[in-house]
């Protein structure tokens, strides 16, 4: 349903080096990079960052993006960790989500609340 999502942010230098670390371990990569934008995907750019053009405060966001496995939610955590950024959330099972909810929370520059979530069992 969803085509695409655009998340403004403060410090673009510091948002494009955290996303191209920790959507990597996922396959995502930059597809498209307009300057003062980026688009990231596996096949086409559906999640975008841009610079933050408002004066006005931006609201929390919350992503989730899809883990084929839990060794990707590992791998983007130990990115997210080399990024230096703050840990919500180290990676585990949710059952409260359901019985297979493996995500790890992170915070990108701006403070939003960014997850990897596998949904398959272990193995």
């Amino acid at each position: 349903m969803i085509d695409h999502v655009s998340v403004q942010v403060r410090d673009f230098a510091a948002s494009c080096a955290f996303y191209d670390s920790v959507l990597a371990p996922l396959g995502g990569r930059r597809l498209m990079d307009e300057g003062d934008a980026v688009g990231y995907g596996t096949e086409q750019a559906d999640f975008w960052i841009s610079d933050k053009q408002s004066r006005e405060p931006a609201a929390e966001v919350h992503l989730a993006f899809s883990a084929a496995t839990r060794d990707q939610v590992h791998a983007f955590y130990a990115a997210a960790l080399a990024t230096g950024t703050e840990i919500m959330h180290a990676p585990r099972v949710w059952p409260e989500y359901h019985e297979f909810y493996f995500a790890v929370f992170v915070r990108d520059p701006d403070g939003n609340n960014v997850e990897a979530v596998c949904h398959a069992p272990e193995g």
